[in-house]
């Protein structure tokens, strides 16, 4: 049994703010997530001994990476016999803040269920997805959302259909870094979902972006090649990638090179929404 060309897509954070942090170091945030269109592609061919194997179509991956350990996390959970051979094609850059990793995890858990045929329901992976990952949840959920606490609050929200003009520069952050950064905003005003209603696009800013920017002078050269466009961007998540809402018929210029980039649409729901029994996605 086999399944293939199963999408992992990436996420733009609207806007990221921080509004504390609890007592055990871990930040508060608020940020609205958003599926995009480009995305990485999963093949899964099921096998009978339990082994689980990954092969890289085009960017080698770590030799541990979320793949592999959602995949052992799921076999483990579940107690199938099952193993399974997984082919991905790294479309998404890394180190960019747009949820790559996290994305394959999650498709991994909904297509896996499948594959091995356990009819888990949502709420049997969504532990599972939170321990590999803040953001894995929010794929497995499968719609654009507002989430807050630590990421794990997540409530389902709509969006206008848009275009977004994406640009990851050749260098890329780790997240820890920014974080853990004493000149991150860490005290911002709490905000609603009535707030950012108003002004979806361009609501509140990204509270990572003047720290990213500073150990990263890549991220300011690639929201200056956007701004020199008439584009007005903002960061994405800890980055490196940047973004910005685009007209429709825009057209991305030739980037810089060792740059990756793309004119994205957003989804009003994730591909694979359903796979898991006992969801609403729509």
């Amino acid at each position: 049994m086999t399944l293939t060309d199963l999408p992992a897509p990436a996420k733009l954070n609207l806007f990221l703010h921080i509004t504390g942090r609890r007592e055990d170091g871990y930040h508060l945030l608020q940020s609205v997530f958003m599926l995009i269109d480009w995305a990485d592609r999963l093949h899964m061919e099921r096998r009978p001994n339990g082994q689980l194997s990954r092969e890289d179509l085009s960017s080698p991956l770590p030799a541990d990476d979320l793949i592999l350990r959602a995949a052992r996390a799921l076999q483990t959970a579940s107690g199938t016999p099952w193993g399974a051979h997984i082919a991905i094609d790294k479309q998404l850059p890394a180190q960019a803040g747009m949820g790559g990793g996290s994305s394959d995890a999650a498709t991994t858990l909904l297509a896996l269920n499948r594959l091995w045929e356990l009819d888990w329901p949502l709420e049997r992976l969504l532990p599972l997805g939170l321990a590999l990952g803040a953001d894995v949840p929010f794929f497995l959920r499968g719609h654009n959302a507002w989430v807050e606490g630590i990421g794990e609050r997540i409530q389902p929200i709509s969006l206008p259909a848009g275009q977004f003009a994406v640009v990851k520069p050749d260098q890329g952050l780790e997240t820890a870094l920014i974080f853990r950064d004493p000149a991150l905003e860490r005290d911002c005003k709490t905000a609603t979902m009535e707030d950012f209603a108003a002004s979806p696009i361009g609501f509140g800013h990204n509270v990572l972006q003047p720290v990213a920017q500073r150990m990263c002078p890549a991220v300011t050269d690639a929201l200056q090649w956007l701004m020199s466009q008439g584009l007005s961007p903002r960061m994405t998540g800890s980055g490196s990638a940047v973004f910005a809402p685009c007209p429709a018929d825009w057209v991305m210029k030739a980037l810089p090179a060792g740059w990756q980039g793309r004119v994205c649409s957003n989804l009003n729901h994730h591909p694979l929404a359903g796979w898991a029994s006992g969801t609403s996605y729509r």
